[in-house]
């Protein structure tokens, strides 16, 4: 069983119908003893990521996340659910993240800025993954060059350590990242394609 953290923010079904399509059992849910309960947990997410943070933490549920991924359980983050991952965060202000990936989330247009670097922001659309570390889990499916669908507008940096996949889009942009059981998909795995589906069942035979 997989959980599907409900905090207000992400395309839920989405995810829990592409579960299902891959032969996956998911229930979307906050209930703690559900979240404790699964074998696997993901932290969907679109929007601002101080936002996401404000209804984490009235939700009471930043602790428990911390709690889950510090048990072992295998733990999956999507779009914002990957940045939340991550140290801090400068967009809109600077936001104190779930600190289970080292590194920070930066503005994608200030990089562009200070590059030079003539690309439309959000980035949005397909593009293609650089791997580095074939043998995290949830690559072994995925071959160099497969496409997967993106939409951001922040990144992550300095997070060298974690890094499993890239893509090109003006800065290397980390499209997978792990820390032991955690994972993180900068882009929507649902809706990838098969690329996609694969990952998310590779995540979901990922056990202790």
């Amino acid at each position: 069983m997989i959980a599907i953290i409900d905090y207000g923010v992400g395309n839920l079904f989405s995810l829990a119908r592409s579960l299902e399509y891959i032969g996956a059992e998911s229930v979307v849910t906050r209930d703690l003893k559900q979240l404790e309960k699964a074998d696997q947990v993901i932290l969907p997410g679109v929007g601002a990521f101080g936002d996401a943070v404000n209804k984490l933490q009235e939700l009471a549920l930043i602790e428990p996340i911390k709690a889950l991924a510090a048990s072992g359980k295998p733990f999956l983050g999507i779009c914002l659910g990957m940045q939340l991952l991550f140290e801090t965060s400068e967009e809109f202000g600077t936001h104190q993240g779930l600190g289970l990936v080292p590194g920070r989330i930066v503005s994608m247009t200030e990089a562009f800025q200070q590059q030079q670097i003539d690309l439309k922001v959000p980035q949005i659309g397909w593009n293609q993954l650089e791997i580095l570390q074939a043998e995290c889990p949830l690559m072994k499916e995925v071959q160099p060059g497969d496409y997967v669908y993106y939409v951001h507008s922040y990144y992550g940096v300095e997070c060298e350590k974690s890094l499993v996949a890239f893509s090109e889009y003006g800065v290397k942009v980390p499209g997978v990242v792990q820390n032991g059981n955690v994972f993180g998909t900068q882009f929507h795995p649902e809706k990838s394609g098969e690329v996609g589906l694969n990952m998310l069942k590779a995540f979901a035979e990922v056990t202790r």
